[in-house]
């Protein structure tokens, strides 16, 4: 007697009910159902205005502590930074940890700086103890700004 060459596994039933093949290209293609909102900014009903001093600072040690690119709330600045990335600095008065209104994090909406720098800016930083009511504006070296504008407004906004 000789053995058989292959070996077959016995037939399995059929399976039963509805059976849909998905194609690679498919199965990777994202649902075409939703379609993304735009976000838009708009400010927090019953939210303060705020007169601040705007200065401008460099994360270079001299102007902040012994690590200049590591916020207070641990993002790292990038080394190719500028006005464009829109990060700011508050002077403890006013963050929450400190019996302020904002947070590490919030949108404020900037007013009064100049055409240039007023904007949508986002909280990533804290100033010096000695400082009250105040706000810095991140700034690389290169832009050379020298900026020290009273009188500026700031007020809370969110992303809808």
């Amino acid at each position: 007697m000789t053995s058989p060459l292959f070996y077959s596994a016995p037939a399995t039933p059929k399976a039963t009910g509805l059976v849909k093949l998905i194609s690679p290209l498919e199965a990777t293609r994202r649902p075409t159902t939703t379609r993304r909102e735009k976000k838009t900014k708009s400010f927090i009903p019953h939210s303060l205005k705020y007169t601040v001093t705007a200065t401008i600072y460099e994360a270079v040690p001299g102007q902040t502590d012994d690590e200049p690119f590591v916020t207070a709330d641990n993002s790292h600045i990038k080394p190719h930074y500028g006005t464009k990335k829109r990060w700011m600095a508050l002077s403890r008065d006013l963050l929450k940890p400190w019996g302020g209104e904002f947070q590490f994090g919030d949108t404020v909406r900037v007013t009064g700086i100049s055409a240039k720098l007023d904007g949508v800016y986002t909280i990533h930083d804290t100033m010096n103890k000695r400082h009250h009511h105040c706000m810095d504006v991140l700034a690389h070296p290169s832009e050379n700004l020298d900026i020290f504008t009273k009188g500026v407004k700031i007020q809370k906004v969110t992303l809808e």
